[in-house]
């Protein structure tokens, strides 16, 4: 059948053909069929935001992988400027302009290669997140790929204000009286700075710290101590659409010398939806707010805060930016406001359906071969990369259909000739294993059986007559001896038919002579 639906189709392809070239119409050579969609595939290589500290250079990262079969060449990765704007924000240093990564070949269904930029930010930076981009180019597809990336960059260190001349002051206080202003003044300041808690870890919002040396000075020194976000993990790792899920986020205080307290701390995920009645923030607390209190940090310090949330079902696969706000105070109680960007990946699960398989025809002999024919439904929101179905059985030859790639809501459509080996006692089963990968290349599997009969084949030099016959079906009559008296007696009647169409054409024949004879008898007379 499908020789026959290819035939059919080249044959209205030329007709089609004649006719445009008869009207003066111009047929193109199959270009939107033969351009080449992208095979590669871009993936940041940490989930942490990169973060650039003053005259300090640091790296991005990013995995490249050709998830098609052939081998690519000539893979270049190098920033991309959209406007002369967008080059003049650029952070970082301007010699890093021309900079970019050549990958000379990449083989077909591949691990990923790993490939890392080096920056160094502008003199003049602001503390702030941006959003750079990157361009992909290869050989063999016109287009380009782009992708884009966060990163932090931190402003410049305030100067330390300079040593004050020494200063004499005459006084008439005696050594002891001296000594003893000393303490109450060291007493004083242990309850404006209260003893904080021993290290900990992290427990939904709850607060815990870490010591990060001893002692140190408030605020009044003119700096501002910075709380940064190290980075972040969520349990479990995977985050999947519709699932509950714990974000841990790390936090340093930068400062060496203040400590920081009474901090608060609050999470803004980005609205989704397609309307107004579905749209909602995509990441929600699983109970209570997304707010979390931390009571505080010591200078040099270190802190987790952990809060559960639930993932929106029916967000897409791709990363999604969270902010999240600071509020602190120093040990003078001056109130510093920062915010810190995450960026949170999330995973959807593949849902497919198969249709009934239509099987043409349902029993064939050995060496012919049956059209099978099923439809796959993507019911999920996730592309299938590489589809393929494989037919398996012990009365066929094994046959494998490469379906290819399979959008979110498409139908795509399995077609294969199956190829009978050995006859079967009655209709057997047939496993189709389909596969297929995800964006990080993972193979999934899943089968689906049918049911085909295949019987003896027909031995070319056999007659009509020397076609093997069962003696005695299974319980009925004896069919050989059956089919044999019918024989003789068929030939027995054309026999009989045969010797009286004889003797009939004798008897008219001799009727003819004898009257002729007559008549010449009757003519001598006169």
């Amino acid at each position: 059948m499908r020789r026959w639906k290819e035939l059919i189709r080249g044959t209205a392809a030329v007709l089609a053909a004649v006719v445009l070239a008869g009207a003066g119409v111009e047929v193109p050579a199959r270009a939107a069929e033969d351009e080449k969609k992208p095979e590669i595939k871009w993936e940041v290589e940490s989930n942490v935001v990169p973060t650039f500290e003053y005259q300090k250079s640091n790296t991005v990262g990013m995995f490249i992988t050709n998830t098609g079969k052939d081998e690519i060449k000539n893979i270049k990765i190098e920033p991309y400027f959209e406007n002369e704007e967008a080059f003049d924000k650029w952070p970082f240093q301007k010699d890093s302009q021309d900079d970019s990564v050549t990958i000379e070949s990449l083989a077909g269904e591949t691990k990923s290669k790993v490939i890392r930029f080096s920056f160094k930010e502008k003199d003049n930076s602001e503390t702030k997140n941006h959003k750079i981009y990157f361009k992909c180019t290869y050989d063999g597809y016109s287009g380009a790929i782009y992708k884009d990336f966060y990163i932090k960059t931190t402003a410049k260190p305030e100067e330390k204000k300079e040593d004050k001349p020494l200063e004499v002051h005459v006084t008439d206080k005696t050594p002891k009286e001296k000594e003893d202003d000393e303490k109450k003044k060291e007493k004083k300041e242990t309850i404006i700075d209260p003893p904080f808690g021993e290290e900990g870890g992290f427990s939904n919002g709850e607060p815990s710290y870490s010591g990060g040396g001893g002692g140190g000075e408030g605020g009044g020194d003119g700096t501002v101590p910075r709380v940064i976000v190290t980075g972040f993990d969520t349990k479990p790792i995977n985050v999947k659409a519709g699932t509950d899920f714990t974000l841990i986020v790390h936090l340093k205080n930068t400062s060496k010398k203040t400590r920081v307290k009474n901090m608060l701390f609050d999470l803004n995920a980005p609205e989704e939806g397609s309307d107004e009645q579905t749209t909602a923030p995509a990441f929600l607390p699983s109970s209570g707010s997304s707010s979390i209190y931390l009571e505080g940090m010591r200078a040099n310090g270190t802190a987790d805060i952990s809060i559960k949330l639930n993932a929106k079902s029916d967000l897409l696969q791709k990363p999604y930016s969270v902010e999240l706000s600071m509020k602190y105070e120093d040990a003078s109680a001056n109130a510093v406001e920062a915010t810190s960007s995450l960026s949170i990946p999330v995973k959807q699960d593949a849902r497919f359906e198969f249709s009934d398989f239509e099987i043409n025809p349902e029993s064939v002999s050995v060496d012919d071969e049956a059209n099978v024919m099923c439809n796959l439904y993507n019911l999920g929101r996730i592309k299938l990369y590489n589809v393929r179905a494989t037919f398996e059985g012990n009365c066929i030859e094994k046959e494998e259909v490469f379906v290819g790639n399979v959008e979110s809501g498409a139908t795509a459509s399995i077609d294969a000739m199956l190829k009978g080996t050995q006859p079967t006692q009655g209709p057997e089963p047939v496993t189709m294993t389909m596969s297929y990968e995800n964006e990080e290349g993972e193979a999934t599997t899943e089968q689906k059986e049918l049911m085909l009969e295949v019987t003896e084949g027909m031995d070319e030099g056999m007659d009509v007559g020397e076609i093997p016959m069962e003696e005695e079906a299974s319980g009925g009559l004896p069919i050989v001896p059956i089919v044999i008296a019918i024989g003789i007696l068929a030939m027995a009647a054309a026999a009989v038919i045969i010797l009286k169409e004889r003797k009939k054409r004798k008897r008219k024949s001799e009727e003819e002579d004898f009257l002729y004879e007559l008549d010449g008898s009757s003519e001598d007379e006169q």
